[in-house]
């Protein structure tokens, strides 16, 4: 039997398989976690103040967070059975300690999502305003609560920590503190968290230029303006200081995925690292091409100091070396979209608080186009992430490699051609179909309960009472 399809191994296909639905995956958690938060602030603003407009917003919005929320679950069962197919030594390695962080994430967020989105989605006209907000403002932790979860087991594969080893190589919990808020995790919860607000801050907002553009939906097309590019104005900024003490943290624990991340392969003694901003990097020839870099701003950035050191690509095995290119130009893209949200951010509240925000139109076009941004930002993340720890799949302790299910290449490039086919006719009618909820905008809501006339039911009876003396 063929050990290779197209030159690709069992395990090189497994990780690209696993690569492109968790890539179709992130972006529908991400999006919910953003957009329920988002909803929940929308009916608390609406108990507070009865304006209609806020209720016709929520209820819009609720409409798309379900579609995302359905095919965020749909193919998040996916990655669970690719754990069992394709990498079923990893299971055995790590699950004593991983596995009941997965059991809590559906202990916790999922029985709390469970219990309220069926009132959330359905129970706008069946019970009171204050009912209906505290479901929505539940249904908004539990989605924070799994990313919590999530997010704690996949940074605990980047910096493991409490945790034991048999003789036998299996992994067992020691300190179960310590699993959870393990060395990398605060900042990449925090890093992603921010991530998926800045992600549905830029689709409102990007809605409400599209319907200012329009001139439809005016009033409810300024709320999500000044929600978005608030959210923007305040969140990107501070993704950024996130992102600089992640960094940090990375080159304390993961040195050699920062390397990869500058493209730095000699160690400098003394310090004064440059900054490359573009270069080809060759991993054969230990070299990049066409570089473009800054002297010593490498450092500051790093280290803080004009002076500061950090290691070189060649001062690990090549077999210890993640893959540069991905990594090198993810972090690059990245880093680029959140200047841009930044900029974006940054102007539109100056446009609002000028009063000219309407009237800007090429603001309003380019706010428009650029929805996908925060979704692309996001994948890019994960690439350096999850590319940058290679050639470990849970740091120190496992390889890749070796995590691999004994199955032959053929069979993974068959499942991988299959999940092609049906990810992409599956996931491109339902992001067609919340395109079209998107263009269609928010419509008149229906009376809620306390606005309901108070007349008999159909078919009712009308009451007798004995007449009672004055």
């Amino acid at each position: 039997m063929a050990d290779t399809v197209l030159g690709l191994d069992a395990t090189m296909l497994s990780r690209i398989q696993f690569g492109f639905t968790i890539a179709f995956h992130i972006i529908f958690p991400a999006f919910s976690i953003g957009l329920s938060a988002f909803v929940a602030t929308l009916e608390l603003m609406w108990l507070r103040s009865k304006a209609e407009h806020l209720h016709r917003l929520a209820r819009f919005w609720t409409k798309v967070f379900a579609v995302s929320f359905a095919m965020g679950v749909v193919s998040g069962i996916v990655m669970e059975y690719q754990l069992g197919t394709n990498w079923s030594r990893f299971g055995q390695v790590i699950g004593n300690t991983l596995g009941p962080l997965f059991s809590y994430e559906v202990l916790t967020a999922f029985f709390l999502e469970a219990s309220f989105l069926g009132l959330m989605l359905f129970g706008w006209n069946r019970f009171p305003p204050w009912l209906h907000t505290l479901a929505a403002v539940m249904v908004a932790l539990g989605t924070a609560l799994s990313g919590f979860w999530i997010l704690s087991a996949n940074s605990w594969m980047h910096t493991p920590a409490g945790y034991g080893i048999t003789p036998e190589g299996i992994t067992y919990p020691v300190d179960w503190l310590q699993i959870i808020f393990n060395p990398s995790f605060p900042y990449r919860f925090t890093h992603m968290m921010i991530a998926t607000y800045l992600t549905t801050s830029l689709v409102v907002a990007a809605a409400g230029a599209r319907y200012l553009l329009e001139g439809r939906f005016e009033r409810e097309a300024m709320t999500m303006m000044r929600m978005g590019l608030g959210m923007l104005a305040v969140l990107a900024p501070l993704q950024a200081v996130v992102g600089d003490f992640h960094g940090l943290n990375t080159l304390q624990h993961q040195p050699a995925k920062v390397a990869a991340i500058e493209a730095h392969w000699e160690s400098k003694p003394g310090g004064g690292v440059p900054l490359v901003v573009f270069a080809i990097p060759d991993m054969q020839a230990e070299r990049n091409h066409l570089e473009v870099a800054i002297p010593r701003l490498g450092s500051l950035i790093l280290t803080h100091s004009w002076d500061g050191e950090f290691r070189g690509l060649k001062d690990f095995p090549r077999q210890d070396r993640p893959p540069v290119v991905p990594v090198f130009f993810g972090f690059r893209l990245m880093v680029g979209i959140g200047l841009a949200m930044i900029a974006l951010g940054a102007t539109g509240v100056l446009l609002l608080w000028r009063g000219r925000l309407q009237r800007t139109r090429w603001f309003l076009q380019l706010l428009r186009r650029c929805w996908p941004l925060g979704f692309v930002a996001i994948i890019a993340g994960w690439i350096v992430t999850e590319t940058g720890r290679q050639p470990w799949i849970a740091t120190g302790i496992l390889r890749t490699a070796d995590a691999v299910s004994p199955i032959a290449a053929p069979q993974v490039a068959l499942s991988l051609a299959l999940f092609l086919v049906v990810y992409v006719v599956v996931f491109g009618v339902g992001i067609w179909y919340v395109w079209r909820m998107v263009v269609k905008g928010p419509q008149p809501t229906m009376p809620g309960p306390e606005t309901l006339p108070n007349r008999p039911l159909a078919g009712a009876q009308p009451e007798h009472r004995e007449a009672v003396p004055s």
